[in-house]
Protein backbone atom coordinates (compact mmCIF):
# COMPACT_ATOMS: atom_id res chain seq x y z
CA UNK A 1 0.00 0.00 0.00
CA UNK A 2 0.92 3.27 -0.65
CA UNK A 3 1.97 5.41 2.48
CA UNK A 4 -0.15 8.61 0.70
CA UNK A 5 -3.37 5.84 1.48
CA UNK A 6 -3.72 5.36 -1.85
CA UNK A 7 -3.32 1.87 -3.18
CA UNK A 8 -0.51 1.22 -5.47
CA UNK A 9 -2.68 -1.13 -7.62
CA UNK A 10 -6.38 -0.26 -7.99
CA UNK A 11 -7.26 -2.54 -9.85
CA UNK A 12 -6.31 -5.31 -7.36
CA UNK A 13 -7.89 -3.33 -5.09
CA UNK A 14 -11.15 -3.05 -6.45
CA UNK A 15 -11.04 -6.85 -7.30
CA UNK A 16 -10.26 -7.49 -3.31
CA UNK A 17 -13.17 -4.74 -2.45
CA UNK A 18 -15.86 -7.21 -4.45
CA UNK A 19 -14.80 -10.36 -3.15
CA UNK A 20 -13.16 -10.89 -6.78
CA UNK A 21 -16.84 -11.32 -8.17
CA UNK A 22 -16.27 -9.28 -11.80
CA UNK A 23 -13.79 -8.44 -14.11
CA UNK A 24 -13.50 -5.17 -12.77
CA UNK A 25 -12.37 -1.61 -14.31
CA UNK A 26 -11.46 1.42 -12.55
CA UNK A 27 -10.70 4.94 -13.55
CA UNK A 28 -7.03 4.78 -12.30
CA UNK A 29 -3.97 3.62 -14.13
CA UNK A 30 -3.20 0.37 -12.70
CA UNK A 31 0.10 -1.83 -12.71
CA UNK A 32 1.36 -3.58 -14.83
CA UNK A 33 3.35 -0.87 -17.02
CA UNK A 34 1.66 -0.88 -20.77
CA UNK A 35 4.28 -1.46 -23.40
CA UNK A 36 1.95 -1.42 -26.09
CA UNK A 37 2.44 1.25 -28.53
CA UNK A 38 1.11 3.98 -29.36
CA UNK A 39 0.25 5.01 -25.91
CA UNK A 40 1.93 2.94 -23.70
CA UNK A 41 -0.65 2.76 -20.95
CA UNK A 42 -3.80 0.78 -19.44
CA UNK A 43 -7.13 1.77 -20.65
CA UNK A 44 -9.44 2.23 -17.72
CA UNK A 45 -12.40 0.82 -18.82
CA UNK A 46 -11.55 -1.56 -21.63
CA UNK A 47 -8.66 -3.71 -20.41
CA UNK A 48 -9.93 -7.34 -19.33
CA UNK A 49 -8.23 -9.01 -17.22
CA UNK A 50 -8.44 -11.85 -18.63
CA UNK A 51 -10.75 -13.80 -16.72
CA UNK A 52 -14.89 -14.69 -17.29
CA UNK A 53 -16.49 -13.20 -15.02
CA UNK A 54 -19.03 -10.68 -15.32
CA UNK A 55 -17.55 -6.68 -16.13
CA UNK A 56 -17.96 -4.21 -13.65
CA UNK A 57 -17.58 -0.81 -15.21
CA UNK A 58 -17.51 3.38 -14.04
CA UNK A 59 -19.50 3.41 -16.76
CA UNK A 60 -21.66 1.87 -19.27
CA UNK A 61 -19.36 -0.38 -21.95
CA UNK A 62 -20.24 -2.93 -24.33
CA UNK A 63 -20.19 -6.10 -22.30
CA UNK A 64 -20.66 -4.81 -19.10
CA UNK A 65 -23.21 -6.24 -16.70
CA UNK A 66 -23.42 -3.39 -13.85
CA UNK A 67 -21.76 -0.30 -13.48
CA UNK A 68 -19.93 0.40 -10.06
CA UNK A 69 -22.80 3.28 -9.44
CA UNK A 70 -25.77 0.56 -9.68
CA UNK A 71 -23.96 -2.11 -7.40
CA UNK A 72 -23.35 1.29 -4.65
CA UNK A 73 -26.56 0.85 -5.17
CA UNK A 74 -27.35 -2.62 -4.75
CA UNK A 75 -24.53 -2.33 -1.85
CA UNK A 76 -24.81 0.73 0.20
CA UNK A 77 -21.49 0.18 2.30
CA UNK A 78 -19.65 0.37 -1.09
CA UNK A 79 -21.40 3.88 -1.97
CA UNK A 80 -18.66 5.69 0.26
CA UNK A 81 -15.64 3.67 -0.90
CA UNK A 82 -17.01 4.30 -4.67
CA UNK A 83 -17.57 8.05 -3.97
CA UNK A 84 -14.11 8.66 -3.62
CA UNK A 85 -12.61 6.78 -6.48
CA UNK A 86 -15.24 8.53 -8.46
CA UNK A 87 -16.92 5.17 -9.71
CA UNK A 88 -20.51 5.87 -8.62
CA UNK A 89 -22.33 7.18 -5.79
CA UNK A 90 -21.43 10.67 -7.48
CA UNK A 91 -20.77 13.36 -4.71
CA UNK A 92 -21.71 16.89 -5.55
CA UNK A 93 -18.44 19.03 -6.35
CA UNK A 94 -18.58 22.55 -4.39
CA UNK A 95 -16.21 25.07 -5.26
CA UNK A 96 -13.72 25.95 -2.05
CA UNK A 97 -14.78 29.71 -1.06
CA UNK A 98 -11.32 31.20 -1.25
CA UNK A 99 -10.51 31.75 -5.09
CA UNK A 100 -6.92 33.05 -4.72
CA UNK A 101 -6.12 29.41 -2.77
CA UNK A 102 -8.11 27.35 -5.93
CA UNK A 103 -5.48 29.69 -8.39
CA UNK A 104 -2.60 28.85 -6.35
CA UNK A 105 -3.11 25.44 -5.86
CA UNK A 106 -4.17 25.20 -9.06
CA UNK A 107 -0.73 26.39 -10.32
CA UNK A 108 1.45 24.65 -8.41
CA UNK A 109 -0.31 21.51 -9.58
CA UNK A 110 0.02 22.40 -13.19
CA UNK A 111 3.81 23.74 -12.74
CA UNK A 112 4.51 20.08 -11.33
CA UNK A 113 2.49 18.52 -14.28
CA UNK A 114 4.31 20.45 -16.93
CA UNK A 115 7.83 20.44 -15.10
CA UNK A 116 8.22 17.39 -13.44
CA UNK A 117 5.54 14.95 -13.67
CA UNK A 118 5.18 14.79 -17.12
CA UNK A 119 8.98 14.52 -17.90
CA UNK A 120 9.21 11.51 -15.22
CA UNK A 121 7.01 9.33 -17.61
CA UNK A 122 8.75 11.21 -20.55
CA UNK A 123 12.15 9.54 -20.05
CA UNK A 124 10.81 6.09 -19.99
CA UNK A 125 8.84 5.75 -22.84
CA UNK A 126 8.39 9.22 -25.00
CA UNK A 127 5.06 10.15 -24.01
CA UNK A 128 3.14 12.88 -21.87
CA UNK A 129 -0.25 12.22 -21.22
CA UNK A 130 -1.17 12.12 -17.41
CA UNK A 131 -4.26 10.47 -15.54
CA UNK A 132 -6.92 10.94 -12.58
CA UNK A 133 -5.34 9.74 -9.53
CA UNK A 134 -7.48 9.46 -6.36
CA UNK A 135 -6.95 12.52 -4.62
CA UNK A 136 -4.80 14.18 -7.14
CA UNK A 137 -3.52 13.37 -11.12
CA UNK A 138 -0.41 11.22 -12.11
CA UNK A 139 1.14 9.05 -14.35
CA UNK A 140 0.03 5.88 -15.96
CA UNK A 141 2.55 3.27 -14.98
CA UNK A 142 5.99 3.00 -16.98
CA UNK A 143 9.14 1.06 -17.09
CA UNK A 144 9.78 -0.91 -14.12
CA UNK A 145 6.28 -0.27 -13.03
CA UNK A 146 7.13 2.83 -11.59
CA UNK A 147 4.04 5.92 -11.22
CA UNK A 148 4.20 9.45 -10.08
CA UNK A 149 1.24 11.14 -8.62
CA UNK A 150 0.34 14.82 -6.97
CA UNK A 151 -2.20 14.61 -4.36
CA UNK A 152 -3.64 16.70 -1.58
CA UNK A 153 -0.74 14.89 0.77
CA UNK A 154 2.63 15.53 -1.64
CA UNK A 155 4.06 13.41 -4.23
CA UNK A 156 3.96 10.02 -4.06
CA UNK A 157 6.41 8.15 -6.12
CA UNK A 158 5.82 4.40 -6.58
CA UNK A 159 8.39 1.91 -7.67
CA UNK A 160 7.62 -1.84 -8.81
CA UNK A 161 4.87 -1.59 -5.27
CA UNK A 162 6.69 0.23 -3.06
CA UNK A 163 5.68 3.68 -2.40
CA UNK A 164 6.63 6.77 -1.05
CA UNK A 165 5.04 10.01 -0.43
CA UNK A 166 7.29 13.41 -0.13
CA UNK A 167 6.35 16.62 1.01
CA UNK A 168 5.32 19.01 -1.90
CA UNK A 169 7.86 22.37 -1.54
CA UNK A 170 9.78 23.06 -4.26
CA UNK A 171 10.18 22.06 -7.94
CA UNK A 172 13.21 21.47 -7.38
CA UNK A 173 12.91 19.23 -4.38
CA UNK A 174 9.95 17.55 -6.52
CA UNK A 175 12.23 16.07 -9.06
CA UNK A 176 15.13 15.36 -6.70
CA UNK A 177 13.14 12.86 -5.04
CA UNK A 178 12.47 11.51 -8.56
CA UNK A 179 15.89 12.00 -9.91
CA UNK A 180 15.52 13.63 -12.67
CA UNK A 181 16.18 16.94 -14.00
CA UNK A 182 13.38 19.75 -13.46
CA UNK A 183 12.16 21.08 -16.81
CA UNK A 184 9.12 20.63 -19.66
CA UNK A 185 10.85 18.35 -22.58
CA UNK A 186 10.10 21.71 -25.23
CA UNK A 187 10.74 19.67 -28.09
CA UNK A 188 7.11 18.01 -27.28
CA UNK A 189 5.29 20.72 -25.60
CA UNK A 190 5.87 24.56 -24.38
CA UNK A 191 4.86 24.98 -20.96
CA UNK A 192 2.50 27.80 -19.77
CA UNK A 193 4.12 27.73 -16.08
CA UNK A 194 7.45 29.41 -15.56
CA UNK A 195 10.15 27.20 -14.33
CA UNK A 196 11.60 28.82 -11.02
CA UNK A 197 13.10 25.35 -9.43
CA UNK A 198 13.20 26.82 -5.81
CA UNK A 199 9.94 29.08 -5.42
CA UNK A 200 7.88 28.09 -2.66
CA UNK A 201 4.66 25.77 -3.94
CA UNK A 202 1.60 26.70 -2.64
CA UNK A 203 -1.20 23.99 -2.14
CA UNK A 204 -4.27 24.26 0.48
CA UNK A 205 -5.94 21.60 1.65
CA UNK A 206 -9.58 22.61 0.82
CA UNK A 207 -8.28 23.94 -2.80
CA UNK A 208 -6.67 20.68 -3.85
CA UNK A 209 -9.28 18.14 -2.64
CA UNK A 210 -11.68 20.05 -5.04
CA UNK A 211 -9.07 20.03 -7.61
CA UNK A 212 -9.04 16.18 -6.94
CA UNK A 213 -12.40 16.00 -7.35
CA UNK A 214 -12.55 17.96 -10.28
CA UNK A 215 -10.53 15.23 -12.17
CA UNK A 216 -12.36 12.76 -10.61
CA UNK A 217 -15.49 14.24 -11.91
CA UNK A 218 -13.89 15.00 -15.06
CA UNK A 219 -12.84 11.72 -16.25
CA UNK A 220 -15.90 9.82 -15.18
CA UNK A 221 -17.54 12.08 -17.65
CA UNK A 222 -15.57 12.25 -20.44
CA UNK A 223 -14.93 7.88 -20.24
CA UNK A 224 -19.10 7.87 -20.02
CA UNK A 225 -18.87 9.47 -23.13
CA UNK A 226 -16.18 8.23 -24.60
CA UNK A 227 -17.90 5.03 -24.19
CA UNK A 228 -20.91 6.59 -26.19
CA UNK A 229 -18.57 8.03 -28.97
CA UNK A 230 -19.03 4.29 -31.35
CA UNK A 231 -17.06 3.75 -34.28
CA UNK A 232 -16.28 7.76 -34.25
CA UNK A 233 -12.81 7.01 -33.54
CA UNK A 234 -12.14 8.00 -29.87
CA UNK A 235 -9.28 8.87 -28.44
CA UNK A 236 -7.93 8.31 -25.05
CA UNK A 237 -9.00 10.02 -22.24
CA UNK A 238 -5.90 11.62 -21.20
CA UNK A 239 -4.75 14.99 -18.66
CA UNK A 240 -2.32 17.11 -21.02
CA UNK A 241 0.52 19.20 -18.86
CA UNK A 242 0.84 22.18 -20.90
CA UNK A 243 -3.31 22.46 -20.79
CA UNK A 244 -3.56 21.16 -17.17
CA UNK A 245 -7.08 19.56 -18.08
CA UNK A 246 -8.61 16.17 -19.20
CA UNK A 247 -9.81 15.62 -22.54
CA UNK A 248 -9.82 13.33 -25.41
CA UNK A 249 -11.55 13.95 -29.17
CA UNK A 250 -13.86 12.12 -31.47
CA UNK A 251 -16.07 12.53 -34.99
CA UNK A 252 -15.98 12.79 -38.39
CA UNK A 253 -13.41 14.71 -39.76
CA UNK A 254 -13.92 14.39 -43.68
CA UNK A 255 -17.00 15.71 -42.07
CA UNK A 256 -16.33 18.66 -40.11
CA UNK A 257 -17.51 16.63 -36.78
CA UNK A 258 -14.28 16.11 -35.13
CA UNK A 259 -14.33 17.61 -31.95
CA UNK A 260 -12.14 18.16 -28.75
CA UNK A 261 -14.39 17.65 -25.56
CA UNK A 262 -12.69 18.88 -22.16
CA UNK A 263 -13.02 19.80 -18.56
CA UNK A 264 -10.56 22.06 -16.94
CA UNK A 265 -10.02 22.99 -13.50
CA UNK A 266 -9.52 26.91 -14.53
CA UNK A 267 -6.92 29.01 -16.45
CA UNK A 268 -5.91 32.31 -16.67
CA UNK A 269 -8.91 33.25 -18.86
CA UNK A 270 -11.19 31.41 -17.02
CA UNK A 271 -10.54 31.41 -13.24
CA UNK A 272 -12.98 28.87 -12.36
CA UNK A 273 -13.22 25.35 -13.80
CA UNK A 274 -15.38 24.80 -16.89
CA UNK A 275 -16.51 21.60 -19.41
CA UNK A 276 -15.73 22.70 -23.00
CA UNK A 277 -15.96 21.44 -26.28
CA UNK A 278 -13.49 22.87 -29.21
CA UNK A 279 -14.16 22.12 -32.66
CA UNK A 280 -11.21 20.90 -35.08
CA UNK A 281 -13.42 22.56 -37.98
CA UNK A 282 -14.34 26.27 -37.65
CA UNK A 283 -17.99 26.46 -37.24
CA UNK A 284 -20.32 29.95 -36.60
CA UNK A 285 -23.40 29.25 -34.37
CA UNK A 286 -24.01 31.28 -31.75
CA UNK A 287 -23.44 28.02 -29.48
CA UNK A 288 -19.73 28.47 -29.58
CA UNK A 289 -19.76 31.43 -26.95
CA UNK A 290 -16.35 31.59 -26.43
CA UNK A 291 -15.18 32.25 -30.70
CA UNK A 292 -13.62 29.23 -30.92
CA UNK A 293 -15.00 26.85 -28.89
CA UNK A 294 -18.49 26.57 -26.48
CA UNK A 295 -18.05 26.22 -22.65
CA UNK A 296 -19.86 25.82 -19.75
CA UNK A 297 -18.74 27.02 -16.16
CA UNK A 298 -19.31 24.81 -13.43
CA UNK A 299 -21.32 28.10 -11.64
CA UNK A 300 -23.71 27.11 -14.52
CA UNK A 301 -24.51 23.86 -13.60
CA UNK A 302 -23.31 23.64 -9.13
CA UNK A 303 -27.15 23.42 -8.02
CA UNK A 304 -28.01 20.87 -10.48
CA UNK A 305 -29.20 17.91 -9.08
CA UNK A 306 -27.06 15.64 -11.25
CA UNK A 307 -23.86 17.73 -11.97
CA UNK A 308 -22.44 14.85 -14.36
CA UNK A 309 -26.14 14.59 -16.31
CA UNK A 310 -25.78 18.40 -17.14
CA UNK A 311 -22.69 18.21 -18.10
CA UNK A 312 -23.05 15.17 -20.59
CA UNK A 313 -25.96 17.44 -21.66
CA UNK A 314 -23.75 19.96 -22.71
CA UNK A 315 -21.83 17.67 -24.42
CA UNK A 316 -24.59 16.41 -26.21
CA UNK A 317 -26.09 19.51 -27.67
CA UNK A 318 -22.39 20.17 -28.54
CA UNK A 319 -22.80 16.69 -30.71
CA UNK A 320 -25.52 18.07 -32.03
CA UNK A 321 -24.50 21.57 -33.26
CA UNK A 322 -21.60 19.61 -35.16
CA UNK A 323 -24.27 17.67 -37.36
CA UNK A 324 -26.19 20.54 -38.17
Amino acid sequence: MSTDGSSVDPRREARERTGDRFDVRVLEPSPPASTAPPLFADDPVQDSDGSERPVLAPVPVVGAATTWDDLAHDEPDLAPWCADRWLGAWRPLVLPPDRDALVATRTSWHTLAEHVVAPARYRANGKIGLRFTRGGFGTPFFGADEQVRVGVDGLTHVVAGAATLHPLTTVRAAADALGIQTGAPTDVYTPTTPLEPDAPLLVVGAAARFLADWFGFAASVLEALRADAGNLSPARVQLWPEHFDLSFDFGDEAAGRRATYGASPGDAEHPEPYVYVSPWTPHSETFWNEGSFAALGLAAFADHADQRGAALDFFARARAELSG
